[in-house]
């Protein structure tokens, strides 16, 4: 889906659009979508799973800042999961701090927040 309207129509309820994600060589690759919904005070492993059950994943670290560039109003000014851990030290996960916009890595057992996205792959 390539076309700005047809994505409009195409989001649910409470849903938000955050932009464009590029790909290989600048070419786009898929469209971004918060999905409504936020967990707190959880672990990383349940933070997948919820976000699994909202219907959607855990952002990577590039749509974290996609979504802190155009989306902040719609997080709590505090430090959300990404789905990628940082290798090669795979106990720790990268996250997003939405009060400086830093990228920082916490253990798997921290308690922080998640918010779940979805993604509209380009025809």
């Amino acid at each position: 889906m390539s076309n700005y309207k047809e994505l409009m129509t195409a989001l649910g309820n409470g849903e938000y659009y955050a932009g464009l994600i590029l790909g290989k060589d600048g070419l786009p690759d898929h469209h971004l979508v918060l999905l409504p919904g936020e967990a707190e005070d959880i672990s990383w492993t349940a933070a997948r799973d919820w976000a699994s059950s909202a219907g959607g994943d855990l952002p990577t670290r590039r749509e974290l800042s996609l979504l802190y560039a155009n989306c902040r109003e719609h997080f709590q000014r505090v430090w959300y999961w990404s789905c990628e851990p940082q290798e090669p030290r795979a106990q720790l996960v990268w996250g997003q701090n939405f009060t400086s916009g830093i990228q920082t890595m916490y253990g798997r057992p921290f308690r922080g927040r998640a918010r779940a996205v979805r993604r509209i792959l380009i025809d």
